[in-house]
């Protein structure tokens, strides 16, 4: 079954990097798209950035456009989001999430804390 799970989150200062992680526990990664999303307290889930596994494109959302970068490393079957210069509006939980037969982003890992304060 799905497994994914994030990690590679943290409690960071602003103008930090992190660099969160996304693997599937159970499989290889044959999903067509897969995506990274964050959710503070309180507030609705945001989307943040898509990669297609096999071509590479990438959409990135606006709010982080030009200090994230979503990417991936096919032989080690692993998601990245780079997160540089962060921000404390980017504190969330950020969640690894992967299309399913419908084409909706159907699987989800537990989430990753990044916590970014002065």
């Amino acid at each position: 079954q799905v497994q994914l799970v994030e990690s590679g989150g943290g409690l960071v200062q602003p103008g930090d990097s992190l660099r969160l992680s996304c693997t599937d526990s159970g499989r290889t990664f044959t999903y067509s798209a897969m995506a990274w999303f964050r959710q503070a307290p309180g507030k609705e889930r945001q989307f943040v950035a898509r990669i297609l596994w096999v071509g590479g494109d990438t959409v990135v959302a606006n709010s982080v456009k030009g200090r994230f970068t979503i990417s991936r490393d096919i032989p080690k079957n692993t998601l990245y989001l780079q997160m540089n210069n962060l921000k404390p509006e980017d504190t969330a939980v950020y969640y690894c999430a992967a299309t399913g037969d419908t084409g909706n982003y159907e699987y989800w890992g537990q989430g990753t804390q990044v916590t970014v304060v002065s």
